[in-house]
């Protein structure tokens, strides 16, 4: 099944200052997430980005958080966006049936809210070049466990191939010029 820009949303997970430094090669996930966040924003994707306990963790790194508006971004403690109220009802209202996500930590808030998604009937797609943990042998793992549970795993070329679907698309020009270099 393909991703199809009217029925997709892009949720970003948890990219946030404070948890980067440890984060295995952090500066390659920010830059997954800002393509894809960009790609979103020239097809007029959805994106909705959360964080986890920002009182205490802080905010989304100043890259991703200057592309949205303050109000799509949502603070959390569970670490599911799927099981958190607050998250929940926002992904709920964007009135999505497919979810791309990207973010971190691989193996837990990006593969549990994945996993709760593909549960409540979502068509869900994890960018596996746009997650990351501290240690790759999480990131591998929850991929692994994802892929088991039925997740579509997809690279951010192919979520941008998809969502504009064709070579004479009016969002072509554009993708091949600021997103394939």
């Amino acid at each position: 099944m393909l991703i199809e820009a009217n029925k997709s949303a892009l949720l970003v997970i948890d990219v946030q200052e404070k948890l980067l430094p440890g984060v295995f090669e952090n500066e390659k996930l920010v830059a997954s997430c800002q393509w894809l966040m960009g790609v979103a924003q020239l097809m007029e994707i959805p994106v909705l980005g959360s964080e986890q306990y920002p009182q205490g963790v802080g905010p989304t790194v100043s890259t991703l958080r200057d592309m949205l508006d303050e109000n799509d971004f949502v603070g959390k403690t569970h670490f599911s966006c799927a099981d958190a109220p607050e998250c929940s009802a926002r992904i709920d209202a964007l009135d999505r049936e497919q979810i791309v996500i990207c973010g971190m930590e691989a193996h837990v808030c990006v593969m549990q809210t994945a996993l709760r998604l593909l549960a409540q009937g979502k068509q869900v797609y994890v960018v596996s070049d746009a997650i990351s943990a501290r240690d790759p042998i999480d990131t591998a793992a929850a991929i692994e466990r994802m892929r088991e549970e039925g997740v579509k795993m997809v690279t951010r070329e192919m979520v941008g191939f998809e969502w504009i679907g064709r070579s004479d698309a009016p969002q072509f020009k554009d993708f091949s010029m600021k997103f394939l270099r």
